[in-house]
């Protein structure tokens, strides 16, 4: 299997490249800014072809690329119905900051032209990759976890978990859309049960494992 990322644009967002192997289809997840060509670069490296753009949820620093990339390569984007209207206006969803940053440079978003929705408990069949969906709100309402198995021993699955866990943190919320009820909500339902040697491939920061976060993240401690 191979599972490639890098860190994207001003927030340093981390956007994976996925597949089963080297000249296969592959997945791209969380496009963020000035992702483009660190996706190409990847793709001509492994000899890869992008089908699908998975977005953990519709976040700017996560969806920034994601029509200009789906276009280039004919790929469909997938992403939660209630973060769904965060394609065209991503305003809705930041802070004042961000929106004055976004506002000083011209940008324009629009929808791909092939856009699916996701839902708790499904199963995408992408790329060759078996991925497994669990919506997640908390940091969004429309954020989602995509788990994949990874053939090592050591490994039985790998998460893109977007904003919701990162490296001895959670994801903020206190930005529209946030709430933090419903962010330890999920934390106890949706992570605290998952196996200790999934990692954790976060948003924002290195990668981690569900053990380790339950060991030492001071969020989950209290769950």
């Amino acid at each position: 299997m191979l599972i490639a990322g890098f860190p994207a644009g001003a927030w340093g967002t981390n956007c994976f490249v996925a597949a089963t192997g080297p000249g296969t289809e592959c997945i791209v997840v969380d496009p963020g800014q000035d992702s483009a060509p660190g996706i190409a670069e990847l793709v001509r490296e492994h000899r890869l072809k992008p089908v699908a753009i998975l977005l953990t949820h519709g976040h700017v620093d996560h969806m920034f690329s994601v029509t200009p990339v789906a276009g280039t390569y004919d790929a469909t984007a997938w992403i939660h119905p209630e973060d769904r209207h965060l394609l065209i206006d991503p305003m809705a969803g930041v802070s004042k900051e961000t929106a004055r940053m976004l506002l000083g440079g011209d940008h324009t978003f629009t929808e791909p032209d092939d856009v699916r929705e996701l839902a708790d408990g499904a199963t995408l069949e992408l790329a060759g990759l078996t991925l497994s969906v669990d919506h997640t709100p908390g940091h969004t309402r429309g954020s989602v976890t995509f788990r994949t198995p990874y053939p090592a021993d050591e490994v039985s699955e790998v998460m893109f978990a977007g904003d919701l866990l990162f490296a001895g943190s959670i994801g903020r919320t206190d930005l529209p859309g946030g709430d933090h009820a419903t962010m330890l909500r999920t934390l106890r339902d949706k992570v605290l049960p998952l196996a200790d040697d999934i990692v954790v491939l976060p948003g924002h920061g290195e990668q981690t494992s569900i053990g380790r976060e339950r060991a030492t993240n001071p969020f989950l401690q209290d769950l």
